[in-house]
């Protein structure tokens, strides 16, 4: 009862701050480091069953710097997933018709001017159906879709989802905060699922969301739509197979100028923060150009504005060291615009820039441009990913794939609060 009441207020707050937001203090020229403690209260041990961070580890390993990661579930006392997310072999659903049905639920910015509008081009997949806290959205997206009365659902119905077979997956672009929530609920539902990054507020969230949909046997994918994307897919190529020699350095950021103050994105338990929001992005590329799984973190963060925001990370740094030498140095922020990908190996270069918008994406290395045909990257997700799912296939971009990012997260946010850096032993177990 003490939970429901937590995500009941943890809505309203959301609600709230999307309807009338809040006032900020005046901004406070010059930059500083955030106090550690100010931003992350506690540390990653000793929050088990709180939905904070990991179990202590019986052995101390965990007091040394190291993070539990998939492969050492048994010492930490959560269950990690032994294989791929997604639906078994023999999918108890099968396609029963030319297109895959998709609900939304949020339709915030990305799902009123980015995805729907993908929806229109998509071959496979269709929008079905929407799930809202606003009863007034209801009206707005049933005459401009045509969506029957009978698919749009709101925060507290949205079980019933259950009987409608005209809906096969549900796309979570929620608050972070409410990601575990409805991708559990979905699952439960017997709906396929796609969830928007970040995974979840934790690694241990992920956890959940993964078994969940194992044991409900519906397929997860997460909203990493770069994935799908030509100068993405040739930077992955270029990286992992070494056309260049090894990867020595990668230089990446993402970010952009944040001054709606009344977002929920500057609060921490809603998942707030640039880290989340942004820092996947150049996360994301340190592990997909290289092809491996970082061992060690060290991460800053600071602020640029003070007073402007609850605990949040403004602007981070942090530094990956991957297993086959490989540095990468990435930047996050909610307080200036770059988004570039530059990665320097030992017999040339190769770059994006940007690297990480919705479209436009460009790119040269030492052999000349790198130039695809631009394409709707989430059309392109979207249908791929219903047509795998609805054939009982593994995905491209499954749990697991968010599982991995946010247990770098956690070593992040870990790093940053004690100021040292945080091991990753395993991770690719």
């Amino acid at each position: 009862m003490k939970n429901r009441k937590l995500k009941k207020s943890g809505r309203r707050d959301f609600l709230k701050i999307s309807a009338i937001g809040f006032a900020g203090a005046l901004a406070v020229p010059g930059i500083h480091s955030i106090a550690s403690d100010d931003l992350f209260p506690g540390s990653l041990d000793g929050l088990a069953g709180q939905g904070g961070g990991f179990t202590p580890d019986p052995t101390g390993a965990a007091n040394h710097g190291t993070v539990p990661v998939a492969g050492q579930s048994a010492r930490y006392g959560f269950a990690t997933p032994s294989s791929q997310s997604g639906p078994r072999s023999g999918s108890r659903r099968p396609v029963n018709r030319d297109r895959a049905g998709i609900a939304l639920i949020g339709l915030g910015n990305y799902s009123t001017n980015i995805l729907a509008p993908a929806l229109q081009e998509t071959t496979f997949a269709y929008l079905a159906g929407v799930v809202t806290g606003t009863m007034d959205n209801e009206k707005t997206w049933a005459e401009k879709y045509d969506i029957p009365a009978g698919n749009i659902y709101n925060y507290d119905n949205f079980d019933e989802i259950a009987g409608n077979k005209e809906i096969d997956i549900v796309y979570v672009v929620l608050p972070n905060f409410m990601h575990k929530e409805f991708t559990i609920r979905a699952a439960r539902a017997g709906k396929h699922v796609i969830c928007e990054k970040p995974m979840a507020l934790n690694a241990r969230e992920c956890i959940d969301m993964i078994e969940a949909c194992r044991e409900n046997n519906v397929g997860l994918s997460i909203g990493y739509r770069l994935h799908y994307e030509p100068h993405t897919q040739e930077v992955m190529r270029l990286g992992q197979e070494k056309v260049f020699g090894k990867v020595l350095h990668i230089n990446c950021g993402a970010a952009f100028r944040f001054n709606n103050f009344d977002n929920w994105r500057w609060h921490r338990e809603l998942g707030g923060g640039a880290m989340m929001d942004m820092g996947v992005y150049p996360l994301q590329a340190a592990r997909y150009v290289t092809g491996e799984e970082p061992v060690r973190v060290s991460a800053q963060t600071f602020v640029t504005r003070p007073g402007r925001f609850e605990g949040v990370d403004e602007a981070t740094t942090f530094q990956l060291e991957f297993p086959g030498g490989t540095i990468a140095s990435l930047d996050t922020g909610f307080h200036a615009s770059f988004d570039h990908l530059y990665a320097s190996a030992e017999n040339g270069f190769f770059e994006l820039r940007p690297f990480s918008q919705y479209s436009g994406i460009t790119g040269r290395s030492s052999k000349g441009e790198i130039s695809f045909p631009g394409v709707n990257q989430q059309a392109v997700q979207m249908d791929e990913d219903a047509r795998n799912m609805m054939a009982g296939r593994p995905v491209r971009v499954p749990g697991e794939e968010g599982l991995r990012d946010m247990m770098v997260v956690d070593a992040v946010f870990e790093s940053i609060r004690t100021g040292r850096p945080v091991n990753l032993a395993g991770l690719a177990g």
